[in-house]
């Protein structure tokens, strides 16, 4: 499990095999069963975490409502930003959709492995600028782009999103109801067609 985030790290930056040996020393596994939470609202998220396999869903309740605010596949990183640097109660709901295996780190131990090694402090710059890249593309997603934009866009990036994720996540995500994606996808496939 550790070799696919080690591969990933060696991308971000040049790791040496003794640097790579220290995710096994401050990093833990956590495999997740399907609907199960990495993280609930309410709670102090103390982690960031990498997905090795399967699909996380963030989202908080507003009004009673579940509001999807973004959908996480392999080699992404999920946590509670806000949460996780002030270390107080987080908004954000992290629940695995299908069963899901990630690799997280708690903040004591990132801390103490910046302190060992000076390469992951670029490391978790680099992590973090990619974090907030894709919080951008949501944002601008949302307020730019037509909600069939938005499914198109997801299924250009995950191919196999509705195989994963069920639709009325996929819709929440997006902005509109199940009823408004069906007809959408309808749409989508009547003009492949032509």
């Amino acid at each position: 499990m550790y070799d696919k985030l080690k591969k990933y790290c060696k991308t971000l930056v040049p790791l040496e095999e003794k640097e790579l040996k220290l995710i096994d020393a401050y990093f833990e596994c956590k495999a997740l069963k399907k609907k199960s939470f990495l993280l609930q609202e309410g709670k102090v998220c103390n982690f960031i975490a990498f997905v090795v396999e399967g699909t996380v869903r963030h989202f908080h309740i507003k009004d009673g409502v579940e509001r999807t605010c973004d959908i996480s596949f392999e080699n992404a990183w999920v946590t509670d930003f806000q949460s996780f640097t002030h270390n107080t109660s987080g908004i954000m709901n992290l629940q695995a959709i299908e069963d899901t295996t990630v690799i997280l780190i708690k903040k004591e131990n990132l801390n103490k492995l910046y302190s060992e090694c000076s390469k992951y402090e670029t490391f978790g710059r680099l992590m973090v600028e990619k974090v907030v890249h894709r919080a951008t593309q949501i944002a601008m997603s949302l307020s730019s782009e037509k909600p069939e934009e938005r499914f198109q866009n997801l299924l250009k990036k995950q191919p196999d999103l509705l195989q994963k994720v069920p639709q009325k996540y996929v819709a929440n995500f997006i902005g509109v109801s199940p009823e408004s994606l069906s007809r959408i996808r309808r749409r989508i496939a009547k003009k492949s067609k032509s």
